[in-house]
């Protein structure tokens, strides 16, 4: 099968599937959906262009409305990150705006590695960020708490993360953005965390395929923190593309309207046996019938 043929049946074959899928779905919600929309973006880490313009040719070529920019790791004798460089904002900004592609929200996935609990470069990093989100009209960034900034039985590390919080999300508010909390912690310790800083300007970054993975009720769980605590939603399935692994799609649709969120939507792809593209491009075809496209 050439090419050209090849993606034409897996788009079939995807956008099929979730057609299907939300067919299942109560009519009622299927109206709401189709009123108020989603935006779908993919991670620039999934597109293997980690704060890189050249993600967005990419996500253009693919039929993403968007593309999620992490500040990128650091260089070997440098203390700063690379999105903090004006030149590299431009840059990113500059591509968005060629190939009509948003930049959906920006992420510190170096924090997995460079723990905000423990690291004193990363209280910088984070305060910095407000600057940079406003630089760049964007509302959200991500903050990571995984590997060696997990927080998960490391009540030290949650008291730290909650003191530094205290001073920055504060800061984030004024400006008008916001800290997303992503994590391995389920719901009611993230309300506790987000209830000691009591600032707007932190919110849950929620990640339904992490919260699954954990024994969370994925459903349950973004109903009871809703649309005011959730700033934005990964969609994630460590088993295989979307619609063939073990995430229930149409049901964290559901689970959305119920909390009255609609904003973006973000494809973090673990599988890709397709590779990158035409995997992305799959997982892609599948979510628009059941998270159709904002009008």
């Amino acid at each position: 099968m050439n090419l050209l043929l090849r993606r034409s049946f897996l788009k079939r074959a995807a956008g099929g599937a979730g057609a299907l899928a939300l067919a299942a779905l109560p009519r009622s919600l299927r109206a709401a959906t189709a009123a108020r929309g989603f935006k779908i973006f993919a991670c620039d880490w999934t597109l293997q262009k980690t704060c890189n313009p050249d993600a967005f040719p990419l996500a253009a070529r693919i039929g993403l409305d968007g593309v999620q920019v992490d500040f990128g790791r650091v260089k070997e004798g440098e203390k700063t990150l690379p999105l903090f460089a004006e030149a590299q904002q431009e840059k990113i900004l500059a591509a968005a705006a060629e190939h009509k592609v948003a930049v959906a929200s920006l992420a510190m996935g170096v924090l997995n590695n460079i723990p905000y609990k423990s690291d004193p470069l990363t209280e910088a990093w984070v305060r910095d960020a407000v600057g940079a989100m406003q630089r760049m009209k964007v509302r959200v960034t991500l903050l990571a708490f995984f590997s060696k900034g997990d927080l998960v039985d490391d009540e030290p590390g949650v008291n730290e993360v909650i003191r530094r919080l205290k001073k920055v999300a504060p800061i984030a508010a004024d400006a008008g953005v916001v800290f997303g909390f992503e994590s391995w912690l389920k719901a009611p310790q993230l309300e506790r965390i987000l209830d000691a800083v009591n600032s707007p300007g932190l919110r849950v970054y929620y990640d339904v395929g992490n919260m699954q993975k954990v024994g969370e009720e994925v459903g349950a769980a973004i109903r009871r923190l809703g649309r005011e605590r959730i700033c934005e939603v990964h969609l994630k399935d460590y088993d295989d593309l979307y619609g063939k692994g073990s995430m229930n799609f149409p049901k964290v649709r559901a689970a959305l309207d119920d909390a009255g969120y609609h904003g973006w939507l973000g494809i973090e792809g673990v599988k890709t046996p397709l590779g990158v593209e035409p995997s992305i491009k799959y997982d892609l075809d599948y979510l628009r019938p059941i998270f159709p496209k904002t009008a």
